[in-house]
């Protein structure tokens, strides 16, 4: 559905992006993570139109975005990290603003203002919304169009679990009915729950490609941390068969009085990967 082969973008002479070859499947919920100027947001600017790549190519349901851009860019729909909002119109009067340059019938404004459970505040002006309602009317406005492709920079920012929860729920349920998603997130927990596939970008480039689960077994550290009865502590490597014969015995033996996993860290993985910390 969205193919990038060789993309760079320069500013000036900086790469923010630098040789990017990525595709993406219709279908399909995809996580692009990376350290602030990883280059993700400069990726998303190319696919919206905003920036024009300095070299390679950049393809959406094969139309070129550079040379087909008129049949482009009524294909997706889009929630930028940064409002931009008419504080002065009501959350209803922004979305019917919007919906006139899709030709969207007025009626679709309140359609996606439920999904987004913003309906009872349709009214209000949005100079009146919380940071997490005018992240939720950012992606009503995304939704106007019923668009088959979403890009989303940052779009649980600023919300609480059960507003987070209604995003994850809305993102599914495209998918699930065949629309293509790129969100991008600093929430490795987010990425876990819906993500298909992870793309990791350090310095403009990808340095790691795969789904969370895989990435996850790749990178999770095999090891068992014990402490027993006595108060002596105990690291046992799970892929050490005279290790797990050991652990064994001492759970056999009501020896052990606490006993943890290892659970991934994607923050010392993403250093493993990068050289750099992930913020």
């Amino acid at each position: 559905m969205i193919s990038l082969t060789g993309l760079r973008v320069l500013y000036g002479s900086f790469a923010a992006v630098d040789g990017l070859d990525l595709n993406i499947r219709r279908g399909e919920l995809f996580g692009l993570l990376g350290p602030n100027g990883a280059g993700k947001s400069t990726t998303i600017r190319v696919l919206i139109g905003q920036r024009t790549p300095t070299s390679g190519s950049v393809s959406v349901a094969g139309f070129d975005v550079v040379r087909d851009w008129a049949k482009v860019k009524s294909l997706f729909g889009y929630v930028p990290d940064r409002e931009n909002h008419f504080e002065e119109f009501t959350g209803r009067r922004n979305l019917e603003f919007f919906g006139q340059l899709y030709n969207v019938p007025r009626a679709r404004a309140g359609t996606v203002l439920k999904m987004v459970e913003l309906d009872e505040a349709a009214d209000l002006p949005v100079r009146g919304y919380s940071l997490g309602m005018r992240k939720k009317l950012l992606l009503a406005r995304a939704l106007l169009h019923d668009p088959p492709i979403m890009y989303l920079d940052e779009p649980t920012a600023n919300l609480d679990i059960h507003s987070a929860e209604v995003v994850h729920r809305i993102l599914r349920d495209r998918v699930k009915h065949g629309a293509t998603v790129i969100m991008t997130t600093h929430n490795m927990e987010e990425v876990e729950q819906i993500c298909n596939r992870v793309g990791i970008v350090c310095r403009g480039k990808l340095v790691a490609l795969d789904s969370p689960l895989a990435l996850k077994q790749e990178h999770t550290e095999r090891k068992v941390d014990v402490t027993r009865k006595d108060g002596e502590q105990f690291v046992f490597d799970m892929d050490n068969p005279a290790n797990l014969g050991e652990l064994s015995r001492l759970l056999t033996a009501g020896q052990i009085a606490t006993m943890r996993t290892r659970e991934f860290n994607f923050h010392e993985t993403f250093l493993k990967l990068t050289g750099l910390t992930f913020e």
